[in-house]
């Protein structure tokens, strides 16, 4: 069976942790947004170029160019089976030139990750400490978190208008605790 699975929540809810281990159990790719366009640099693949050029600008990668990354990169053998998907679309321009290119393959379900804020704040700075990072201060953070609202917050609308179910899971616990609920929540939602 085809498992074509969106990970949402806000930085800091554990979605890329989430979204490896569950990749690992369908078998099938944990895709990334950050990880393809490394990984298209690295190849030197036409959209790498691209991209590459627009990062050394300090500039963010246009929605187009994102979108035929990601795509191209679902043409891969590797994802005949299916996919998971992790920031991205990061915003609703995103998710309809996805949905638009995709139509035979587009998301079938999100997984919302939730944690509340005082508890992603408190992950975020940890983690900022831990990988001392002193740019990932009070401020960077509360940005984060208001771009996540402004920019992707809507897509929890616009998938369920879609016909594109989206299960709600509770984000605090230890990594295992909330793997189990996700894994749960997945098969009651088959």
């Amino acid at each position: 069976m085809e498992r074509r699975i969106l990970f949402l929540g806000p930085p800091g809810a554990g979605k890329g942790t989430q979204a490896k281990r569950l990749a690992t159990a369908l078998k099938v790719p944990h895709i990334s947004t950050g990880d393809m366009l490394r990984r298209s640099v690295v190849l030197g693949t036409e959209l790498g170029r691209q991209a590459e050029a627009i990062m050394a600008a300090g500039d963010l990668i246009p929605d187009d160019l994102v979108v035929s990354m990601v795509i191209e990169r679902l043409e891969e053998e590797d994802t005949r089976h299916g996919y998971l998907l992790d920031g991205f679309p990061r915003n609703e321009a995103q998710a309809v030139a996805f949905d638009l290119g995709m139509t035979d393959r587009s998301i079938e379900l999100a997984l919302l990750i939730e944690v509340d804020e005082v508890e992603l704040i408190s992950r975020l700075q940890g983690r900022a400490a831990e990988l001392g990072r002193s740019d990932d201060n009070e401020q960077t953070i509360a940005r984060r978190l208001e771009v996540y609202k402004e920019e992707t917050e809507p897509l929890l609308s616009y998938y369920p208008a879609r016909g594109v179910r989206v299960i709600e899971v509770d984000g605090v616990g230890s990594i295992d605790q909330i793997f189990t609920r996700i894994v749960l929540l997945l098969e009651e939602a088959i």
